[in-house]
């Protein structure tokens, strides 16, 4: 029977890869369908090796962060799950302040922030690729800018596992989420917690426990990433359409099969090995 494994590698020192048939897998989201996303979160803290939180500090990952926090307050032997942030350099201000009122507001979290490779600044990074390099090579920004900082994050940290914000209610491509996925071409394991909950489930979660929140809420904003790709949208509208809008474009590539840039990147570093 064909199955996924995870992403890291076993050795004597280190936790085993785990590994789901695919009749297993279906089976686990049948279960972890029907419980509490803090059930799911308990579940998560005890079969899953070396497991994260990504997040760019939106709505849905805020709600997990301070689930998976209340989680350690009430358990003390529950391992703290830490959070990997990718900085694109294009964040809103907005953004970069709610990082650190996270961080007041969770002292203990450990937050790891990974950027652009060879970039700290916004300049560095339009030295190294030039201006709007999002308008001029879309793929090429998605993968510079996002795609290797977090395969990079994941492989420094030896990330086998990852709890992600995404949510059937958020539509698009998301709209058949499960709670549990593999990602095929790596065996990285994703977990979506909140898959079912709606954007009102998750807005009365995080008002009734005080999460703190990015402002840009307060201005019609619903989903927020890079300010050149992010509009504020109407009550009318899907929770992304804000996204990428006018464009046929759901997802930034972190959650996409690779990008035709990654490949031909793939395909370069081979040809240079064996030159």
């Amino acid at each position: 029977e064909s199955g996924y494994s995870s992403g890291s590698s076993s050795s004597a020192d280190s936790l085993p890869d785990v590994y789901f048939t695919k009749p297993h897998l279906k089976f686990l989201n049948r279960q972890l369908s029907q419980l509490d996303p803090r059930d799911v979160l308990k579940w998560c803290i005890t079969s899953l090796p070396t497991l994260y939180q990504t997040s760019a500090f939106g709505l849905t990952g805020l709600a997990i962060m301070d689930m998976a926090s209340k989680l350690k307050d009430r358990s003390p032997l529950h391992p703290n799950i830490e959070l990997i942030f990718l900085d694109t350099l294009y964040h809103f201000p907005q953004t970069l302040d709610l990082v650190e009122r996270v961080k007041e507001t969770y002292p203990r979290l450990r937050i790891h922030t990974f950027r652009p490779a060879g970039c700290d600044t916004t300049a560095d990074f339009e030295r190294l690729h030039g201006e709007q390099l999002w308008e001029r090579d879309e793929e090429q920004y998605d993968y510079v800018a996002k795609v290797e900082p977090a395969q990079r994050a994941y492989r420094d940290l030896n990330v086998a596992a990852v709890l992600t914000g995404r949510r059937k209610s958020q539509g698009g491509k998301r709209g058949d989420l499960d709670i549990l996925e593999i990602e095929p071409e790596t065996g990285l394991i994703k977990v979506n917690p909140l898959a079912n909950w709606s954007f009102k489930q998750v807005q009365a979660y995080v008002k009734e426990n005080h999460v703190p929140t990015n402002d840009l809420l307060d201005l019609g904003y619903r989903s927020v990433g890079d300010w050149h790709s992010t509009k504020p949208v109407t009550d009318s509208e899907d929770e992304r359409a804000g996204r990428w809008a006018g464009r046929s474009k759901t997802e930034c590539g972190i959650h996409n099969k690779r990008s035709r840039y990654a490949v031909f990147l793939e395909e370069q570093e081979r040809k240079r090995q064996e030159e």
